[in-house]
């Protein structure tokens, strides 16, 4: 019997029984407000001035698919015949038959994770807000959470992750933001039908072949796979998932019942942790392209729940991804592992990591994360750009940090200890930039995906506060000295100005001269902030 038909036949076998079911408690209502469940009416959304002061946060993009420490997307990885974390699974943990996604819920404990130090040293670093993970596409709940019986209170660790980290972001006085990538477990499980993704609660008391009791007696496996449904067509369960992102091309579309319980989730969430900020790992926001309604709802709850506490005005931020210009408006465009190649009038963000997303220990055998020198000139890059930096520093299962996230982080302190001013509070200048990249086209693909640029001494980026502008050098030029086109006498950017004075952070006053060629300047021998991209502090009237 081929593949194919064993598929047929569990599928089959699926339908007999009946879909996922919404949830028994109430809905929870759609809070009132200035704000309507509308894309007219969320055009309102402002981003408020604390996020775009903030400019850089870091992100613990941590639950328990880490436990395996074998990359990003292990829960779906994981469920693919042939592929490597398919391979790495069996021989860790046994077929994903007996072993599935459920049971590596219940071996996450989470045993070293310790938020508050955790929060403490993000701060110190210089982060200006936090985000946890709040599901991933495993549909694994981090809250004690009312409308998914599959939580970190009640499977794993046993704790509130989301209420222990947002305890030490109130502590540390850091913003919190949740990450939801939960409503794409309708197709991104459907590799698991073929293993335990079938199973029912009822399946949960049957006694396993020596006589003892399933550990996950009395829970649902559908409420975290939910898989009760035909599968998609026009793919396989081992080729890319990208056509069903969209629901579209074949994707098979989630019930009603699934799409309520992620709405109710999302505003329970809100309700009682008050997130300052939200990021959807979708195209837009969730069901966005089957139900743009249940996005709408989440919106309108989001912004009321805030503007309702402050006075009538919002003071939140919703992230989404491959926004058009209209969606710009009603939410913060998100741009993953990527910076567009010109400045936005809009502020926006970029999300990105040191390594994987979900902890890999083949990424740090192979001294493979990022450097502080790369994490430095991404913010500074996107920063001149109008945007915000948010870095995730990928958390081993049991809740640690690594030695070599730890050197990263320690250098990116030193960085930042001197010039963070040039980075915090600042707003776009006339021009984000100038030199060999600034003139180089260096198009997005898809939902960003262009990072990795070599960036040089010759490139050099903008930013300004009050009468100072901050022109960063992407490296340390071999002979100190660097001449800086844009402040020539003759430049579009300084009609009607002139450079009154200059320093560099860290040090002091540097000599300078200005003509038609640009300010030349003379950088001393030492190097404030590590050897990574001096920043000259040019007052300009």
């Amino acid at each position: 019997m081929d593949m194919k038909t064993v598929f047929t036949i569990a599928a089959a076998a699926a339908l007999a029984v009946s879909p996922l079911q919404a949830q028994s408690q109430s809905d929870v209502p759609v809070e009132q407000g200035p704000f309507e469940a509308s894309w007219e009416s969320l055009k309102g959304w402002e981003c408020p001035a604390w996020f775009r002061d903030a400019k850089f946060g870091i992100w613990a993009h941590w639950g328990p698919q880490c436990q395996a420490e074998a990359g990003d997307w292990y829960g779906r990885g994981m469920y693919q015949e042939g592929g490597w974390q398919y391979k790495y699974h069996v021989e860790h943990f046994g077929s994903p038959a007996e072993f599935g996604m459920k049971d590596l819920c219940h071996a996450w404990k989470a045993e070293r994770w310790n938020p508050e130090a955790l929060v403490k040293l993000y701060k110190e670093v210089g982060a200006q807000f936090f985000f946890t993970l709040g599901q991933h596409h495993d549909n694994f709940d981090l809250w004690d959470s009312p409308y998914q019986e599959w939580n970190s209170v009640r499977v794993g660790p046993h704790r509130d992750i989301v209420g222990e980290w947002a305890k030490a972001c109130k502590k540390y006085g850091l913003p919190l933001g949740v990450s939801i990538h939960g409503s794409h477990a309708w197709t991104w499980f459907e590799g698991a039908q073929l293993f335990d993704g079938n199973l029912t609660k009822e399946d949960g008391y049957t006694l396993n072949a020596d006589g003892t009791e399933k550990w996950w007696k009395g829970l649902d496996p559908q409420e975290l796979y939910a898989q009760r449904h035909e599968h998609s067509t026009g793919w396989d369960q081992s080729r890319s998932i990208h056509g069903q992102w969209e629901w579209a091309n074949g994707a098979s579309l989630p019930s009603e019942g699934y799409k309520r319980k992620l709405q109710n989730r999302v505003l329970e969430l809100i309700n009682d942790y008050d997130p300052q900020m939200l990021y959807f790992d979708d195209t837009v926001l969730p069901f966005y392209g089957c139900d743009d309604q249940v996005g709408q709802n989440i919106l309108a709850h989001f912004y009321n729940h805030s503007a309702n506490r402050h006075g009538g005005r919002q003071q939140v931020v919703a992230m989404g991804k491959i926004l058009n210009d209209e969606q710009k408006q009603l939410m913060l465009w998100d741009v993953e592992r990527g910076v567009p190649d010109r400045a936005q009038a809009l502020p926006w963000q970029t999300c990105t990591c040191i390594g994987s997303w979900h902890y890999d220990r083949g990424i740090y055998n192979r001294n493979g994360y990022k450097t502080a020198d790369l994490v430095v000139k991404m913010l500074v890059d996107v920063v001149s750009k109008n945007g915000c930096l948010l870095l995730s520093i990928p958390l081993r299962g049991d809740g640690s940090i690594d030695e070599k996230e730890l050197a990263i982080l320690h250098d990116l302190k030193e960085w930042m200890d001197v010039n963070g001013e040039s980075i915090f509070g600042t707003r776009p200048w006339t021009t984000f930039g100038e030199g060999p990249l600034a003139e180089t086209s260096n198009p997005l693909n898809a939902q960003g995906f262009n990072e990795g640029l070599k960036y040089t001494a010759h490139d050099i980026r903008f930013n300004t506060k009050k009468d100072i502008v901050y022109a960063t050098l992407m490296g340390w030029p071999q002979d100190n000295a660097v001449t800086i086109k844009s402040f020539a006498t003759a430049s579009v950017h300084m009609q009607g100005k002139r450079v009154r004075s200059a320093k560099l952070l860290g040090y002091g006053k540097v000599p300078y001269t200005v003509d038609a060629e640009g300010l030349h300047v003379t950088l001393p021998a030492a190097r404030p902030g590590g050897n990574i991209a001096p920043v000259l502090a040019i007052r300009v009237k």
